[in-house]
């Protein structure tokens, strides 16, 4: 994503963090074991799954809706920050994985 683009995707976001969350409550059976995880721990595992996530082809976009489950026990301000740090954590890979891949091109082009 393009700083400018994630510069807008930040924007709308803060502005729709006093809309209510419409994920679903998670089921007794899915909440037992986020209790034995920690803040923190759930945390990451949002921002894993927000990284995970697919850009929409059109626009380039993740979509935070609808909330991965991982994510379900955040409040909406927490989701928040775990979805901007998860849109990072992406452009990061994907910067890193593109200078990979120049590095060997690169080499490649040299021998």
């Amino acid at each position: 994503m393009r700083p400018t683009a994630a510069a807008l995707c930040a924007a709308l976001l803060i502005t729709l963090t006093g809309c209510t969350k419409t994920s679903p409550a998670p089921a007794a059976t899915e909440a037992a074991p986020a209790a034995t995880l920690s803040h923190a721990q759930v945390t990451k595992q949002c921002i894993d799954a927000v990284a995970a996530r697919p850009a929409e082809p059109s626009s380039g976009e993740v979509p935070s809706e609808p909330t991965p489950a991982p994510c379900a026990p955040l409040t909406d301000g927490e989701y928040l920050d775990a979805y901007l740090r998860g849109i990072r954590q992406a452009n990061e890979a994907g910067r890193d994985e593109l200078q990979r891949q120049l590095d060997e091109a690169r080499r490649n082009h040299v021998q």
